[in-house]
């Protein structure tokens, strides 16, 4: 497995690993990522906001995941978001969701970022046990305003 910097070639292939995953879940609903049209036009998102989405790519070239950073509106001087982390069912359990959190990690700090902050559900409980694990912290309510109200937990990291 590699991990790169999206292309917009890559637009579809992540947004149907991003939406599969919620359906797969059962959260494939109005006020999450699946709804949101951006989903569909990624690179175009992360170039314009001139913040990097990472590509996890399999050795077939095949997109098997991603994760990014976005300047979300509202976020408190220094926060960036941790946005979009969807790994396909055949790339998780190895350790890639931590790698491409890491990675976020330190280009937020590189970009001069102080916290990360994430909005995720309670229902993909198996994520929000890797989000403990490195080392982020639940939250009572939502900073900033990214319009997916169906997110009902909130976590962030001191970096």
């Amino acid at each position: 497995m590699k991990i790169r910097l999206i292309q917009k070639n890559d637009n579809a292939a992540i947004a149907s690993v991003i939406k599969r995953s919620l359906e797969e879940f059962g959260v494939a609903r109005a006020g999450t990522v699946y709804t949101d049209e951006s989903t569909n036009s990624l690179f175009e998102l992360f170039n314009e906001a001139q913040l990097p989405y990472n590509i996890l790519i399999d050795d077939n070239n095949k997109v098997v995941g991603g994760c990014g950073l976005y300047k979300t509106e509202g976020l408190p001087q220094g926060y960036v978001e941790v946005v979009k982390l969807y790994i396909a069912p055949e790339a998780r359990g190895k350790g890639y969701g931590e790698q491409l959190l890491y990675l976020c990690f330190e280009q937020a700090k590189d970009a001069g970022f102080t916290h990360v902050y994430l909005e995720t559900l309670h229902e993909l409980s198996f994520a929000v046990k890797l989000y403990e694990k490195v080392g982020l912290d639940q939250l009572k309510g939502a900073l900033g305003s990214s319009g997916h109200f169906a997110c009902s937990l909130w976590m962030e990291k001191k970096l």
